[in-house]
């Protein structure tokens, strides 16, 4: 029997720019509601059981913010309790769908893709969803977003004042990997992920494979503009935009991910000539340009030369 190919991916997997998007659109929709009731139809996406989901009830929304690819809903009590927190990781196949008002249907555990859903005093409010069978979407009810793990360690924001050509220069030099691997490490960085690594470093005309050790501060100067300008662009186009329409908006922007042999859209944005190729993984694969980044060579993609042997 053959072993399954790589998992394929859509472009759509949500990271910092669609998260940071996302959060918004629930902040200004969700501050200031008081939660009515919170079903759970996917018990594999609860992660903590004290305090529970139920807790949330009666509290009033106070905040949204984003850390890293986690979207962090804060509640207040009337009382002088300890605000709780609402902690989501939407992982590769999870989305957050706001709904005006909420569907009457009952919510029942399993046998579909609903994994939780939250309702307001207006009869708004937002459901959390996963498609596929790889349930990794994770939902924390937490007094801090720090009880998380994931949160805890999460690297510097790279839209941040923390953020400098300098930092970067130090996390870069500190051990030797793949760039990479580097831009999607979440303790290393936070927010990034497979899709905007591969669009940071195409703008920054790199090869995926290029050793951290191996920079310069010109280089380091370079990959630095092409963190902080992908990212910002890609904030900018998603800010303001319904849930909904964030997924179409990510692909439409992407010059190299996803776009495995169609043409380079250009590093500058004025197309090269060349197309896209891509490298391929057991769970993932990346993609890039030839003619931006290697210098016009292709890279081995293992999986293809294992087919021809």
């Amino acid at each position: 029997m053959r072993g399954a190919g790589p998992v394929r991916h859509d472009g759509t997997v949500p990271e910092l720019p669609e998260i940071a998007a996302l959060a918004l659109f629930l902040r200004e929709r969700a501050v200031g509601r008081v939660v009515m009731s919170v079903d759970v139809a996917e018990i594999s996406a609860l992660k903590t059981f004290s305090p529970q989901p139920a807790e949330l009830v009666g509290r009033r929304v106070s905040g949204v913010c984003r850390h890293g690819k986690w979207i962090d809903v804060t509640t207040a009590a009337a009382a002088d309790c300890a605000p709780l927190h609402l902690v989501v990781h939407l992982a590769r196949a999870g989305w957050l769908r706001w709904h005006d008002h909420v569907p009457e249907t009952p919510v029942r555990l399993g046998r579909s893709p609903l994994a939780l859903r939250v309702r307001f005093d207006d009869g708004s409010g937002f459901s959390l969803t996963e498609a596929g069978t790889r349930r990794r979407l994770a939902v924390h009810v937490v007094t801090s977003p720090q009880q998380v793990p994931a949160i805890a360690t999460l690297g510097v924001e790279p839209l941040s004042p923390g953020f400098t050509v300098e930092l970067l220069g130090e996390l870069l030099a500190a051990r030797r990997q793949q760039v990479k691997g580097l831009l999607r490490n979440q303790g290393t960085i936070a927010g990034i992920g497979n899709a905007y690594s591969d669009e940071i470093l195409h703008a920054a005309r790199l090869s995926p494979f290029t050793p951290t050790t191996s920079f310069d501060p010109a280089r380091t100067a370079e990959l630095y503009g092409a963190i902080v300008g992908v990212l910002r662009e890609a904030v900018e186009a998603a800010a303001g935009r319904p849930a909904d329409d964030l997924k179409d908006a990510k692909r439409r922007n992407l010059r190299v991910h996803c776009r495995t042999g169609l043409p380079c859209r250009g590093w500058d944005g004025i197309p090269c000539g060349d197309i896209v190729h891509e490298v391929a993984f057991a769970d993932s694969s990346l993609q890039y340009c030839p003619t931006c980044q290697t210098g016009g060579h292709p890279l081995a993609d293992r999986r293809r030369s294992r087919l021809l042997r």
